[in-house]
């Protein structure tokens, strides 16, 4: 299922569909005419796909911390390591 993007097609709106709003529809689904919130006139807009070529959408063990983001891989049943960022433990135990 897709995103689309929506924006206030005239009027006032609402904080939610004066800054634009993203909704995860169904291909077959009718566009939105409507804000979900308020009821303004919306309009589907048309924007760029996020197109990703080979192994380029993972993020690296390297990135990772950078980005906040903390990594583990499974060592065992039930054991997990972090590989990478610094929140949380070093070793998940599932048995504790």
């Amino acid at each position: 299922m897709p995103f689309y993007e929506y924006a206030l097609a005239d009027g006032d709106g609402c904080p939610h569909c004066r800054s634009g709003f993203t909704v995860l529809q169904r291909l077959s689904d009718q566009p939105l005419k409507v804000c979900p919130k308020c009821d303004g006139a919306v309009r589907r807009v048309i924007s760029a796909p996020n197109v990703v070529s080979g192994q380029a959408h993972k993020l690296k063990e390297s990135n990772l911390d950078k980005a906040g983001f903390t990594q583990y891989r499974k060592v065992g049943k039930g054991v997990y390591e972090r590989t990478a960022g610094k929140q949380g433990p070093a070793i998940l135990d599932a048995g504790d």
